[in-house]
């Protein structure tokens, strides 16, 4: 028979077991995977494959002499999905954190043989008047790691979905025969068609605004200017360290890019080119705006100080009349006389009218 002090030791105590720590708690790749596909011969293999599965289905076309890669995406991962997919394509941790962690500037490095391009993402916020919204233009981040035989695009923000470039590019067996640099010109060229299209957009607000400082019956915001011009910097932002980056792609990394793959590149950095320089004539326009809008303000203010200084002067007069009039003396002219009191009051009129027609004619009324 058991002792009592055993069967003590065995009780429950009626204690919960402590909860694990969120962070410990690893969130399968799947979670943030958004598609997985291997390309072979120039189109989609049928089936799903997880990160790890469709590189080795790649490598084992590639030892039967048939070229091959994988294209993965992923939608705003966690260090340990991030990770996971860095150690099975062997990617360069300082380009997984900021893969993470987002937040980057355009740029292009290279680590050994595997390019790493981060692309800002924009979008046109639609709205009714600039007077009415806080936001114009809205950017995200995608982040392009590619290989010898993998592409693997990272997302962040609710905007900037590639299913449609995908789609695009499962139909097009040519662009898939060049590999996996051409899923890079691909998104790089869907990202720049974007800034066209949102500048066209930008443009039209910025007409609209121009219009209005330029109206003259119209109140003029210059906050709504500024409001405009933050959102133009935030496009130059995105847009222009762009062109310094693919520039290089055409000159730097010949051994890693094919001949063909660098002539469209050379296509994306001329749409690059020309929505950035829509941008910085955007950024001028919006100075000059902001200068009119000042000017215009200071000419309603000094309109509005001549009104108000024709008004004080007009009722002037019958106050240094009715003050004078009002002192309690007894000898005053024309105190005691029966026509005195309308003859003041004719003086008073008489005055006014004539100041007012003086007013009038030099534009102070």
């Amino acid at each position: 028979m058991p002792s009592f002090r055993a069967l003590q030791a065995h009780r429950p105590t009626g204690r919960r077991s402590p909860a694990p720590d969120a962070a410990s708690i690893h969130v399968p790749v799947a979670r943030a995977m958004v598609d997985c596909a291997v390309y072979s011969e120039g189109s989609r293999l049928p089936g799903k494959y997880t990160h790890a599965a469709a590189l080795s289905k790649v490598r084992e076309l590639e030892l039967g002499g048939i070229d091959a890669f994988v294209w993965i995406g992923l939608h705003e991962p966690d260090d340990h999905q991030m990770q996971a997919v860095a150690d099975v394509f062997g990617l360069h941790e300082l380009a997984v954190e900021d893969a993470v962690h987002a937040h980057q500037r355009p740029k292009l490095e290279r680590y050994d043989d595997t390019l790493f391009l981060v692309l800002k993402t924009v979008k046109y916020v639609a709205h009714d008047s600039v007077a009415k919204t806080r936001e114009i233009v809205e950017t995200g981040e995608i982040m392009i790691f590619v290989g010898r035989d993998f592409v693997v695009t990272v997302r962040h923000g609710e905007h900037g979905g590639l299913a449609g470039v995908r789609k695009t590019f499962d139909r097009n067996p040519a662009s898939c025969k060049l590999g996996p640099y051409a899923v890079m010109h691909a998104i790089a060229d869907h990202v720049v068609d974007d800034y066209l299209d949102v500048t066209d957009l930008v443009e039209t607000d910025i007409d609209e605004m121009e219009e209005n400082v330029f109206s003259p019956n119209s109140a003029t915001e210059i906050e709504h200017i500024y409001l405009m011009k933050r959102e133009v910097v935030e496009l130059r932002r995105a847009v222009n360290p762009l062109a310094t980056d693919l520039q290089r792609i055409n000159t730097d990394h010949n051994d890693l890019i094919s001949k063909e793959v660098r002539r469209y590149m050379r296509d994306v950095l001329d749409h690059t080119i020309k929505a950035a320089d829509r941008i910085e004539g955007y950024d001028e326009v919006l100075s000059s705006l902001v200068q009119a809008a000042v000017g215009k303000v200071s000419m309603q203010q000094n309109t509005d100080m001549r009104k108000i200084s024709a008004w004080v002067a007009i009722a002037a007069v019958p106050t240094a009349l009715a003050g004078i009039y009002g002192m309690n003396f007894d000898h005053m002219p024309e105190l005691h006389q029966v026509w005195g009191y309308p003859a003041v009051l004719l003086v008073m009129a008489t005055v006014c009218t004539v100041l007012y027609v003086n007013f009038r004619r030099n534009h102070w009324l």
